[in-house]
């Protein structure tokens, strides 16, 4: 049931793409998205519109770098992130 619900408050990108997609979530917002599979998180913090500086993406708790490969249907987290000095 919990899935269900989460999968209503999901806002699917390029609807029309019929090929490997991959779910986010964005931190802080609490927004998930299903989007056309990226190829690396670099690709995907750009589908995003953020900077490499301003985000991390990770998968499974693992943290990744901005080379690393995504998989179809990863389920990914971005978390945004800001520095205050």
């Amino acid at each position: 049931m919990l899935i269900l619900e989460a999968e209503k408050h999901m806002r699917i990108v390029r609807p029309e793409h019929t090929g490997a997609r991959v779910t986010v979530l964005v931190q802080p917002e609490e927004s998930r998205l299903s989007l056309p599979r990226p190829k690396t998180a670099r690709q995907l913090l750009e589908a995003l519109g953020l900077a490499e500086e301003s985000a991390l993406v990770a998968r499974e708790g693992q943290l990744l770098t901005p080379d690393r490969r995504i998989w179809p249907n990863d389920d990914l987290l971005v978390r945004k992130v800001a520095s205050s000095g």
